[in-house]
């Protein structure tokens, strides 16, 4: 197998954050690029969509792929320690139906509880993917919340950032905590907006806020997005993009709601470019004129 294709992701040459990059490796430029002037760069690779999906928690393969096509997500997450991406040569590969040639795939640690077993996990993804350094890691603090722990996502984190993987890392919503990450070389922050498989959507916007102000690396929301108008939230904050999974994929119609988040994100991306109107306690400038009026 070849090294992940990324042909699928578009790079600005003048966008400040390709233009950081002394050396931006996997960058592909070309005439669509210029079409797309807001694009998402993320380890120095630019993506179409700031939507970013995940593979669990379907029926088949056929809807996880059915899904992901809906949602017009370029980063796939997959779960290395349940999902089979070639481990096991006589079941069914998810590379089949999600082929590196078309999306980025994103390893990832769920189930990992420990920093052994989160650095042993994406050293498995690395070879089964042919030297792939993009990933994500998580270390869950215990099975009931799935909360992060946070001393051993760092410790993890640095062992990988030293192997040379580039990470993209699950944590809490505590800004000090990301500031910890982003200065060890983190790739990007992604606080949990709520406890993951929650859908109670953002119950921190200050924290995500604070978090966002203060980043100098992509800022994504992993966890508690429950419906299309939590990830529309998520992004008028200022989130660089969402990471979900289980808000479509247990919905009752997951092809459905998959095309939903893709507008909600669209929607929410916009609305946080345009800026919106000041919040007032009173309409101090009401629409109509008050003046001028024929009597």
């Amino acid at each position: 197998m070849n090294a992940p294709d990324n042909t699928h992701a578009l790079a600005r040459p003048d966008d400040p954050a390709v233009m950081a990059h002394d050396d931006p490796l996997g960058i592909h430029h070309g005439d669509r690029a210029a079409v797309h002037p807001d694009a998402l760069v993320i380890a120095g690779c630019a993506y179409r969509s700031r939507l970013l999906v995940g593979t669990g928690k379907y029926k088949d393969f056929d809807e996880t792929r059915a899904a992901i096509d809906a949602s017009g997500a370029d980063i796939v997450t997959v779960a290395i320690r349940r999902t089979n991406i070639g481990q096991n040569a006589n079941e069914p590969s998810l590379l089949d139906y999600l082929p590196p040639s078309q999306f980025t795939l994103l390893p990832n640690t769920a189930g990992c509880y420990t920093a052994d077993d989160a650095v042993r996990t994406l050293k498995l993804a690395r070879e089964l993917l042919d030297g792939h350094r993009l990933v994500k890691l998580e270390v869950l603090g215990d099975t009931h919340t799935l909360f992060p722990n946070v001393r051993e996502t760092i410790r993890a984190a640095e062992a990988l950032i030293k192997d040379g993987f580039d990470v993209m890392v699950y944590t809490s919503d505590d800004p000090i905590i990301a500031r910890e990450l982003e200065a060890l070389g983190c790739v990007a922050i992604m606080p949990l907006a709520s406890l993951i498989g929650s859908g109670m959507g953002i119950l921190n916007p200050w924290n995500l806020k604070l978090i966002i102000e203060q980043s100098k690396v992509p800022v994504l929301v992993d966890a508690g997005v429950g419906t299309a108008s939590d990830a529309a939230v998520a992004m008028e904050l200022g989130c660089a993009g969402v990471l979900m999974n289980t808000a479509i994929a247990s919905a009752q119609r997951p092809v459905l709601m998959a095309g939903a988040m893709k507008k909600a994100i669209e929607a929410g991306r916009e609305a946080y470019l345009a800026g919106r109107m000041p919040r007032k306690s009173y309409a101090a400038s009401p629409s109509s004129p008050t003046g001028g009026l024929i009597s």
